[in-house]
């Protein structure tokens, strides 16, 4: 386990772990960190814990301090100036006739590099852009294109729903979202309405998917007919959010429409049950050590993979000539195979059946039943073999007979 503390850069960003070291920040505090970019300044989001060494990047970087008054003054004076490195920034990109947006513009805490994110239709020969905006700032210029979403989290602004957009709100990352999403969840497949701000599907649509995956995975399809007390019944609409489905019921000439909950469903044999995951305990070290353990355990290795299969080939050719070769014996002649019966013992009595109508005392016998049914194993293996094999030469020689 190590000591670590969750700071965040930006508003709804993604969440970096650093070294606490002797530093207690508290939460919403502004800390003073060594990142890729240089110097910056983020914002405490998770007070120190412990976690296990797997879910972190090692190495970590240690915090530096918490922001001080100075640091704190720095860091507004940035911002201001921000503000006129984007002013500038829009007239140069109208002097050079390139047809890109500017979105927002960063400076580093250190005031070595300054980052203009811009959205564009395709690519941009920005070249003659970088050196203006150089011979103005007298730094290091670097411009990065982004797609719309992360647009839309950079502005802000209010969903269909008159909340704060998801991704400036609380979500670290984008995950891919489909329109099978929206058609599992029988929504208007209307664009207008399924969108967000930036004009793609909206990110809540993952939100519920897998609960909707798995009330119909339980539920039965569309068309299907069971037999109830009731009568016949023939499902003709599935509803995921009151977890029932309207069927209809014949009597004869006439029908009705009732629906049935899923609990119905299940105490009647058409719906299957709901399994609950079970609740993993102890750390994710501890966690990630039983998968391992259970995937050496249950899943075999290369080598040992090679080897079954083929011994399975193996096996399957033997018995297929074996096949081949009982149907040849079967029609040239009948074996009789000598039968040897094993003497069933009964711990009750302390006698074993023999033939019907005769017992024998084991007792004195049980120091040599180990030996004696070896050796009669043996016997039974020999003579099956003797026999074996000469049905099989008897084949062979009414096979050359008839060619």
């Amino acid at each position: 386990m190590v000591k670590v503390i969750g700071i965040r850069f930006q508003t709804g960003g993604k969440l970096y772990f650093f070294d606490p070291g002797e530093t207690q920040p508290n939460i919403s505090e502004k800390v003073l960190v060594e990142t890729s970019r240089g110097f910056e300044l983020g914002e405490v989001i998770m007070p120190v814990r412990e976690v296990s060494e797997s879910s972190i990047v090692a190495p970590l970087k240690t915090v530096i301090r918490i922001a001080t008054e100075e640091d704190l003054k720095h860091d507004r004076e940035n911002k201001e100036k921000e503000k006129e490195a984007f002013r500038i920034c829009q007239e140069k990109i109208a002097a050079n006739k390139l047809e890109m947006k500017l979105v927002r513009v960063e400076i580093g805490f250190d005031n070595n590099k300054i980052l203009f994110y811009f959205t564009a239709n395709g690519r941009v020969d920005f070249r003659a852009l970088v050196k203006d905006l150089a011979a103005v700032f007298k730094t290091r210029i670097e411009l990065r294109q982004i797609g719309v979403r992360d647009e839309a989290r950079m502005i802000g602004g209010l969903g269909p729903c008159g909340r704060r957009i998801c991704c400036d709100a609380f979500l670290d990352d984008f995950e891919p979202v489909s329109i099978k999403m929206a058609k599992e969840q029988k929504l208007s497949l209307n664009p207008t309405k399924i969108s967000g701000v930036c004009g793609r599907l909206m990110c809540c649509l993952k939100y519920e998917e897998e609960q909707y995956e798995g009330i119909r995975k339980r539920m039965p399809k569309v068309g299907k007919e069971f037999q109830t007390p009731e009568g016949t019944a023939t499902v003709i609409e599935q509803n995921i959010l009151k977890e029932c489905v309207a069927c209809r019921l014949c009597h004869g000439d006439t029908s009705e429409i009732k629906e049935y909950s899923l609990d119905e469903l299940t105490n009647l044999g058409i719906a299957k049950p709901y399994v609950q995951e079970e609740s993993s305990k102890g750390s994710a070290n501890d966690q990630g050590k039983v998968i391992a353990c259970n995937e050496e355990a249950n899943l075999p290795s290369e080598k040992s993979k090679e080897d079954s299969e083929g011994k399975t080939e193996k096996t399957a050719e033997c018995n297929a000539f074996t096949a081949k070769e009982c149907e040849q014996d079967q029609r040239n002649a009948d074996l009789e195979m000598p039968c040897v019966n094993e003497p069933s013992t009964d711990e009750s009595d302390g006698k074993a059946e023999l033939t019907p109508g005769k017992t024998v005392d084991t007792k004195p016998m049980q120091s040599n039943e180990k030996a004696k049914a070896k050796e009669t194993s043996k016997v039974t293996q020999g003579q099956r073999a003797d026999l074996w094999r000469a049905a099989l030469e008897k084949a062979i020689a009414a096979a050359k007979s008839k060619t």
